[in-house]
């Protein structure tokens, strides 16, 4: 477990794009989806990522009917705003949408999807915070942005701070070590991974080295990624989200951690 905002939250979470359909609802497996993501929290992984653009909200109705068994306090739930909502009043309707589809009275970590270069940070700033000031959200963040969109919306916002920034990190797409993630860490920033799991496309240059950790691929990733970020793979089989589970108690010391650098760099 580790510290996001004031809770401990699975250093590995659980990302749902694609459960409940893409970009429009899709219900035909919506009770095995559901059974899923209680399978993932009754396994110790409490931390639970969606969008209002996830299946057209769907993703997050579904969330909100799995969570109905579980105490509120012990999850945590990361949505997220889409760009086109990002002025002020868009903004406090996408949120309450959200609470509504949860079925939750606040959002964990709320966080701007993209970046929109045309609605400036501050006015969609203001509006999170105004929601953080109510209780509807406890945490602000932010996803896909890079150093210079960062250091803005750090610079606009009122109250609190940034505490999270979700981008895309795996073995393929390594990049942001070596400049995001030392900005972000040095400003206590947490890197929240998606598609850590590279859409099911593991690095085959890690088929040695885990073997000789004693690891399958997916747990030597996973445990190569969750060292300086929270990875949040999709899983809706439980098999998946047993490789997931297992992977919670791994930890690499330093010399793994940095030869598995050394391989992916090769």
């Amino acid at each position: 477990m580790i510290k996001l905002g004031d809770k401990e939250v699975s250093n590995i979470g659980l990302g749902t794009y694609g459960m409940g359909g893409k970009t429009l609802p899709d219900y035909k497996n919506d009770s095995g989806e559901i059974e899923a993501i209680k399978y993932a929290i009754k396994n110790n992984i409490n931390l639970i990522d969606t969008a209002e653009y996830y299946s057209g909200g769907h993703s997050e109705e579904l969330i909100g009917k799995a969570i109905k068994d579980f105490n509120r306090e012990d999850i945590f739930i990361i949505s997220k705003v889409w760009p086109t909502h990002l002025h002020y009043d868009d903004v406090i309707k996408s949120a309450k949408a959200s609470l509504k589809r949860l079925d939750t009275d606040y959002i964990d970590l709320y966080l701007i999807h993209w970046p929109n270069p045309k609605i400036p940070v501050k006015e969609t700033l203001d509006a999170m915070d105004e929601l953080m000031k109510n209780g509807l959200i406890k945490n602000i963040g932010v996803s896909n942005f890079d150093i210079g969109t960062l250091k803005e919306a750090m610079d606009n916002l009122k109250n609190g701070e940034i505490i999270a920034n979700e981008v895309e990190y795996n073995l393929e797409n390594y990049y942001i070590e070596d400049d995001l993630m030392p900005f972000c860490e040095s400003k206590h920033i947490k890197i929240i991974g998606y598609s850590p799991l590279n859409h099911g496309k593991i690095n085959n240059k890690i088929d040695n080295i885990s073997k000789s950790l004693g690891m399958t691929k997916i747990q030597c990733e996973l445990a190569y990624l969750k060292k300086k970020s929270i990875p949040i793979p999709k899983a809706s089989k439980i098999a998946h989200i047993n490789d997931i589970v297992t992977s919670l108690n791994i930890d690499l010391d330093v010399n793994e951690y940095n030869k598995i650098r050394e391989i992916i760099r090769k």
